[in-house]
């Protein structure tokens, strides 16, 4: 708590020079919205600045070509980020600020830039349906509708065949049982599996391993991004690590595909 309060002090101590900056070297380009009343600075396209790559992904889907990432990838846990002066003033030119809720200093960095952006809440889960609907909610709010019915559609078809092959894989046609973690509960419904029960974001307690365990899964599925180490020692199930956040080409279909491959590989082992 007490890095928190230091780390939002810090953000409020750069708005003045941020301020000073903007207005020494301002342009008198302060609208968000071009002439025919479309968002963004260039010809109508939404200037979007996002957290993490995760939240760009799910811009880009929607349409969105203009997309500046805070939060490096190399950085796991985005909330222990600091911004530099260099990202509020990117929030400052910016007509959409993603974050997530677990992120809370976004709205600070928003405070601190002094920027008129929209801020946008995203709901990060890949889950299948809920990432069409977030494409779809924010294609309607940038106006890139139309290549957010594009990208869905692609979205489909590569679900879908990942999906098959994937079931295609145990041994018996069968689905193992499942452990997974909270924000991995995605991956096993690509796998064709219902957790038998789930965990996180806190660390197992001693009762949670008696009680998973108990349920015998052959499989945990862990995430790469918040892992505590071996979820569930001597209960004889195969631990795999998913990967939820994208990479700086901003390209969510990885995402499955590398899930899809680990799913697969643990389905050869069994």
């Amino acid at each position: 708590m007490a890095r928190t309060r230091v780390r939002f002090a810090s953000l409020l101590a750069l708005t003045a020079a941020l301020t000073a900056l903007a207005t020494g070297c301002g342009n008198g380009n302060t609208d968000t919205a071009s002439k025919d009343g479309a968002p963004g600075h260039h010809g109508g396209k939404p200037a979007v600045v996002v957290t993490t790559t995760w939240e760009g992904a799910f811009a880009k889907a929607a349409g969105a070509e203009d997309v500046r990432v805070i939060v490096p990838q190399s950085v796991h846990h985005a909330p222990d980020y600091d911004p530099k002066p260099s990202d509020l003033a990117a929030v400052g030119k910016a007509d959409f600020v993603l974050y997530a809720p677990f992120e809370p200093y976004a709205a600070k960095i928003k405070e601190a830039a002094g920027s008129k952006a929209e801020l946008v809440e995203v709901d990060l889960d890949n889950d299948a349906d809920k990432v069409k609907a977030e494409v779809a909610r924010l294609g309607k709010l940038f106006g890139t509708e139309e290549a957010a019915a594009r990208w869905t559609a692609s979205f489909d078809s590569e679900y879908a065949k990942l999906s098959k092959d994937v079931q295609a894989s145990w041994p018996g046609g069968k689905s193992p049982a499942v452990v997974s973690q909270v924000f991995t509960t995605w991956s096993a419904r690509l796998a064709g599996a219902a957790p038998v029960g789930t965990y996180g974001p806190e660390a197992v307690t001693p009762a949670q391993l008696a009680e998973l365990s108990g349920r015998k899964p052959a499989l945990v599925l862990d995430n790469a991004h918040m892992s505590t180490g071996t979820v569930l020692p001597d209960s004889g199930a195969r631990q795999i690590e998913i990967v939820n956040y994208p990479g700086t080409d901003l390209d969510l279909l990885p995402v499955y595909r590398n899930a899809a491959a680990e799913l697969k590989k643990a389905a050869g082992a069994s």
